[in-house]
């Protein structure tokens, strides 16, 4: 049953993903990779959120803490296409927008992931009546 959960997540991940991919580049016609970039940092903060905040409900069944995080979270970010796309850009000469590229992927998914990580930890205080952000440090 657990890998119908994790399926039918990443179906609604994937088409979140190509939805949302779409949606960024009607407003983008450049070189870099936005699209990408976008979805890839809102799925770090979205992990990092639900990690610290849904994921440590004990309300929710094990197998939709899974889904949530592997199927659709995992079908909605995407490291390879990232990393096609910054071989392309050196391949077509943009050094700098693949190191630029890289960089605010690195520092930006690990920012992100920190922030839900701390606005999550924060809620799940709240929630639980302690006041507090001492789950995420």
């Amino acid at each position: 049953m657990l890998y119908i959960w994790v399926g039918v997540a990443g179906i609604f991940g994937a088409l979140a993903r190509y939805y949302f991919g779409i949606w960024i580049g009607m407003y983008t016609h450049a070189v870099f990779p936005y699209p990408t970039l976008a979805i890839n940092l809102a799925g770090c903060f979205l992990l990092g959120w639900l990690t610290m905040h849904l994921f440590n409900s004990n309300k929710i069944h094990p197998y939709i803490v899974t889904a949530l995080g592997t199927g659709f979270v995992g079908s909605f970010t995407t490291f390879s296409t990232f990393s096609v796309e910054t071989v392309q850009l050196i391949r077509q000469s943009h050094a700098f927008a693949a190191l630029l590229y890289v960089f605010c992927s690195l520092s930006g998914g690990l920012f992100m992931s920190w922030t839900g990580f701390k606005l999550g930890g924060m809620l799940h205080s709240r929630l639980k009546g302690r006041g507090g952000s001492d789950t995420a440090s």
